[in-house]
């Protein structure tokens, strides 16, 4: 890494000026009656203006205050830059979530430095809830408290919590049908499960709330934010075969409260 610790302090402050910006869009739109659309050719893939116009604001304040820096979001794709610096988007993960009105949507920002997430951030407007690392350290704000984060420092499965966003196979879900056996045989030896909270369980993990998150079919723009904020508490994050998250094309993701736990959750994904 060739940057120094002032000039990613100065991205961090910008990048929550871009969840404030999203929020601006987001908040207005939830729990409104707005329009759904689809975009999967089949399947449901929901889509609103709220993923869209938060997406569009910060993009444009990236070309305005970063025009050198690349862009990748979900709803518009990439914009290569000229340096090593990339901004990675996600204005709404859990739009299932939002287009039913639950608070556990979020959206992540997070900037790379060639390839690499150096800053993650997850913001929950309606809870008012902020995940912010960088520089190796994970921040909690919620109003006016502010506080470091810190997983729970769990290492036994029997008395874990686990969550998944959803555990049914393919079409119904999103795992394919090994991946939700081998789901069900790691959920089986914890204490218990919860289920639907998309990166919103990530941000649970890092606030020492949930000790197991696991999840498959996940996009670049789903879990570029997760591992700087999960690590940065402490946390370990990888592919299920004990990889960096994104060296496999099944978007596979455990993260665990500590070395140890992730280990053992390993042994039965891959066992």
């Amino acid at each position: 890494m060739s940057f120094s610790k002032p000039e990613i302090t100065q991205y961090a402050d910008f990048a929550t000026r871009l969840a404030d910006a999203a929020r601006a869009q987001t908040l207005p739109r939830f729990r409104s009656g707005l329009k759904v659309s689809n975009k999967a050719g089949a399947g449901f893939d929901p889509v609103t203006d709220a993923d869209r116009e938060a997406e569009r604001v910060i993009r444009e304040m990236i070309a305005k205050t970063y025009p050198a820096h690349g862009v990748v979001g979900e709803e518009f794709g990439e914009t290569r830059g000229e340096g090593p610096w990339r901004w990675v988007l996600d204005p709404v993960d859990g739009t299932r979530a939002f287009v039913c009105g639950v608070p556990s949507w979020t959206t992540l920002i997070a900037l790379e430095y060639e390839e690499r997430p150096v800053l993650g951030l997850i913001d929950q407007p309606y809870t008012d809830e902020r995940w912010i690392a960088v520089n190796g350290a994970a921040r909690f704000r919620h109003g006016k408290i502010e506080k470091d984060c810190r997983t729970s420092g769990v290492d036994d499965l029997s008395v874990a919590r686990i969550s998944t966003t959803d555990p049914r196979p393919r079409p119904a879900g999103y795992i394919y049908d090994e991946e939700a056996a081998a789901f069900a045989r790691l959920a089986g030896e914890t204490r218990l499960a919860r289920f639907s909270m998309d990166a919103y369980a990530y941000a649970l993990l890092a606030h020492g709330e949930l000790d197991l998150v696991v999840e498959a079919g996940l996009h670049h723009h789903d879990y570029a934010a997760l591992a700087p904020v999960v690590e940065g508490a402490g946390g370990v994050i990888t592919n299920w075969a004990g990889e960096a998250v994104g060296s496999d094309a099944r978007g596979e993701t455990v993260a665990a409260a500590t070395p140890a736990l992730h280990a053992a959750a390993l042994k039965f994904l891959t066992g």
